[in-house]
């Protein structure tokens, strides 16, 4: 099963990706991770996307999509996977289709997050990730916190405050591009029938596990 996630930072992907992934046993694939890997590895693609990444750049598309399509070519993923964090255009909609139609796949299911804007810059400055990229859980001081202080829940590794999460106008900037490249994919997805709109929001006491609880509930039934 190929299942997308969308929605802007803060909406919390990342959180209704990894309880959608423990349950259904398929990995979760962000492009962050990947583009970490490759820089760590020293690849040729890695080197070529650090250039971007380390000026703040977005890393052009004949980088990142022969990056996912070797994650999506690995028997990683014979069984499917969850994307968080591509495709971000319809460019890319367009190459993943091409890439999972040469293993006879294809997106079943696309899940779009909505969350009120003040509430994404909330969370996204109170949130917190754990340093050992071989767990990858995610924290909210307020919503979610760790029991130990500072300390993952999962693997007792140090949980830190990424860079990009500092500074109010970096986030801001941040979803005014998401509004501009991203959106677009709900209604190319909505038009090919597997968009699944949900609001994680504290005004309507609805968070990740609840969404995820649903889904979950939908697609075994």
């Amino acid at each position: 099963m190929i299942i997308i996630m969308l929605g802007a930072q803060g909406t919390g992907k990342g959180t209704v990706a990894g309880l959608l992934s423990n349950e259904l046993n398929i990995p979760q694939i962000s492009t962050g991770d990947i583009f970490r890997k490759n820089i760590k590895e020293e690849t040729k693609l890695g080197i070529e996307a650090n250039k971007y990444i380390s000026k703040g750049q977005l890393v052009p598309d004949d980088i990142t999509v022969p990056m996912v399509s070797d994650v999506l070519d690995s028997d990683e993923t014979k069984n499917g996977a969850i994307l968080d964090g591509f495709p971000r255009t319809i460019e890319q909609a367009e190459k993943l289709d091409e890439i999972l139609n040469k293993h006879n796949k294809k997106v079943d299911l696309v899940i779009n997050l909505v969350t009120p804007r003040d509430e994404i810059i909330t969370r996204i400055t109170n949130r917190r990730v754990c340093s050992n990229q071989h767990c990858k859980a995610t924290y909210n001081l307020i919503l979610n916190p760790p029991s130990k202080e500072g300390i993952c829940d999962k693997c007792g590794s140090k949980i830190v405050q990424r860079e990009d999460d500092m500074d109010e106008q970096s986030i801001k900037n941040r979803l005014e591009i998401y509004d501009k490249q991203t959106s677009p994919l709900v209604e190319y997805y909505n038009e090919k029938g597997i968009l699944r709109t949900e609001e994680i929001s504290e005004r309507i006491n609805r968070l990740g596990k609840e969404v995820a609880d649903d889904i979950l509930k939908d697609i075994k039934n």
